[in-house]
């Protein structure tokens, strides 16, 4: 098998020859998985779509974060309070369900993944 040719490291300014993209000193760390990614085998699951998503969206069809702004935006996604983060019950718990937009779901969700990454590892 032939090997991949010799190629400047991709890392600005570098002028080191490697054949995978980067050279060891500026290889990429692998991005950590995220949290959530193992559960979202959970939204498909019946107790979901047929019973808390629809009932959810029947009982609050407009989205909480716009009518706390003084808009009347219907909701699309029904999204957790606080994240279940792999938890059963906080997943199924009716208590902690909202209707949103999709923009202010979004927004949310973007949130808190800013948040989770900004945290310090724990060892």
């Amino acid at each position: 098998m032939a090997l991949k040719p010799l190629r400047p490291c991709r890392h600005p300014g570098c002028p080191e020859l490697t054949r995978d993209g980067y050279c060891p000193r500026h290889k990429p760390k692998r991005a950590a998985r995220r949290v959530s990614a193992a559960w979202h085998g959970w939204y498909s699951l019946p107790v979901w779509t047929d019973e808390l998503r629809p009932g959810q969206l029947l009982a609050e069809p407009w989205c909480r974060e716009c009518a706390k702004r003084g808009r009347r935006t219907r909701a699309t996604v029904v999204d957790h309070v606080t994240p279940h983060r792999g938890d059963w019950q906080r997943f199924t718990d009716k208590a902690n369900l909202q209707s949103l937009c999709k923009s202010c779901h979004d927004r949310k969700t973007a949130r808190e993944q800013a948040e989770t990454w900004r945290k310090p590892a724990a060892k």
